[in-house]
């Protein structure tokens, strides 16, 4: 059986707060994520889905309700010391590297996450094959590039050095922030299948906001929408697999296809 790995519960988020411009983006929102879920996030504009995200991640206080992971309260955890169980991928693919470091730099950075820090040799080259065969997963030649500055990679090369540094020590929760957005169709698609394949593999639990319906339809074993604050709908397994766009804009109508 399944265990949650997520909760949130009754979490509410205001913008600007105690004014007569007051709004509720988060409208005592509850969710469940259980260990393995794969979601895919749809909701128009406006619907909370960065703030969903944000809250989450730490780097947004909610202002009602709580967060808890693995039946820990994380409601007052820092945006730092989430990053012990969590890890995010933004839609920019400049977020997430060091552009001045080598793709091989930035992936041993993310293999050293949380350890503690000494004065000792890097140990850059006893990775390098390791790494290689990482770097293989993502079929758009990131593995030739491991001695390149990440600064000088395509969007889609840099996006997927950010997917392996996000995914490379398994975090608890990943959350995918609209990763394929800022890459062309073919990129986009390459990332995601690429993206699919090391989640089933390595069974990661994540959520991907997205705005592409048949992204959303195709990918992982559960859907939701958010409408006005709150979870409108929520799908998953055959019900979900037997779900048609169609059916999806009835919710919404201002979602791109």
């Amino acid at each position: 059986m399944t265990k949650p790995i997520l909760k949130l519960d009754d979490v509410v988020v205001n913008v600007n707060q105690n004014t007569p411009e007051q709004i509720t983006i988060l409208n005592h929102l509850n969710l469940t994520v259980n260990e393995g879920d794969f979601i895919t996030v749809l909701g128009s504009n406006g619907a909370g889905k960065s703030t969903l995200f944000n809250s989450i991640g730490g780097n947004l206080k909610i202002d009602g309700g709580s967060i808890t992971v693995r039946d820990k309260d994380i409601t007052h955890f820092s945006e730092e010391r989430r990053t012990h169980f969590l890890s995010r991928v933004f839609q920019d693919p400049k977020l997430g590297t060091a552009p001045r470091m080598t793709v091989a730099e930035n992936l041993l950075l993310a293999k050293k996450r949380g350890e503690k820090r000494h004065l000792k040799p890097r140990g850059l080259k006893p990775n390098m094959a390791e790494f290689k065969t990482l770097t293989e997963t993502m079929r758009n030649g990131l593995e030739h590039r491991l001695n390149t500055p990440t600064g000088s990679l395509s969007g889609g090369q840099r996006q997927a050095l950010s997917f392996l540094m996000a995914t490379l020590k398994r975090p608890d929760i990943l959350l995918l922030d609209e990763h394929t957005a800022a890459l062309d169709p073919k990129t986009s698609q390459q990332l995601m299948e690429a993206t699919n394949d090391r989640i089933k593999e390595e069974k990661l639990t994540c959520l991907m906001i997205t705005h592409h319906l048949e992204d959303a339809l195709k990918y992982g074993n559960r859907l939701i929408v958010l409408q006005d604050g709150q979870i409108s709908f929520d799908v998953s397994g055959a019900e979900k697999a037997s779900l048609t766009q169609e059916q999806l804009l009835t919710f919404f109508a201002d979602i791109e296809q």
